[in-house]
């Protein structure tokens, strides 16, 4: 009876344990699918490539090439017009390195770009340490859906220098840029230009002492079922030594029913 009781203890014990990692599962999959729907195209010219996988660059051979979330795109002598899902257009220059990362960031690590971002959309910009993105005025009204007279479509170019600093240029509508505290660093109106120098484009993170709460890997690397590689790895260790200590029990527990009883 007592190795009944062990028995369904620890298959208790391994449900509970399977429930825990599978808590993060369906987290998961939503994400595994948002990555798989392109969030644009892109049309290029010239020598194109894309990273595949990890320091692995092929060539885009097709004309009409999809954008996927994190995907790393260089041009090399070559040219590309990429027209994302929210009607944003953006064109590269040669010799240029860039990528989309999750909430419509466009980061760009080499080269330049020139953009139009509708009046409807948004869309921002990542250089090193700065993040351009367009300004908005806000207009109390009865209408939220009503747009501002002056919400029109917005106009610029980014371009990354040879020395490490950043000019950002407005042609038309107003853009802010900030650095990763998000402290505005300028405002532009139509026609305004700044140029950032490498010191505050590239310069340092804080260090981080410590941090409460899930740390977000890149592309889920390092995660089993939506959780660390550590955290599945101790509860894992965690039930299996809790089914060994049960297990040694009801032996014991057996030994002692089996042994032969003087009189």
């Amino acid at each position: 009876m007592k190795k009944g009781i062990a028995l369904k203890a620890f298959i208790y014990l391994l449900c509970v344990s399977f429930l825990v990692m599978m808590n993060g599962f369906p987290r998961t999959v939503a994400e595994a699918k948002e990555k798989s729907i392109p969030i644009g195209e892109m049309v290029s010219k010239g020598e194109v490539r894309f990273e595949a996988r990890q320091n692995v660059w092929k060539g885009v051979e097709s004309s009409h090439f999809p954008i996927f979330q994190g995907t790393k795109i260089k041009t090399e002598k070559g040219i590309a017009f990429i027209t994302l899902s929210n009607n944003s257009q953006i064109e590269v220059s040669p010799h240029s390195l860039f990528s989309i990362d999750q909430n419509d960031q466009f980061v760009l690590s080499q080269g330049s770009i020139e953009f139009r971002i509708p009046s409807t959309s948004e869309i921002n910009f990542k250089v090193g340490n700065l993040f351009i993105l367009k300004s908005r005025t806000l207009q109390a009204t009865k209408d939220p859906s009503a747009a501002h007279p002056s919400d029109e479509e917005t106009i610029g170019s980014i371009s990354i220098h040879a020395n490490g600093s950043v000019t950002v240029k407005s042609i038309k509508g107003k853009l802010t840029i900030m650095n990763q505290d998000r402290v505005v660093l300028a405002a532009l109106s139509s026609n305004d230009l700044v140029t950032i120098p490498s010191t505050t484009v590239g310069g340092k993170p804080p260090v981080m002492v410590a941090q409460v709460g899930e740390t977000v890997t890149a592309a889920g690397a390092g995660t089993i079922f939506g959780m660390s590689t550590t955290t599945a790895l101790v509860v894992l260790a965690g039930a299996a030594a809790l089914a060994g200590v049960v297990y040694a029990a009801a032996e014991a527990t057996k030994t002692e029913e089996e042994a032969p009883v003087c009189p």
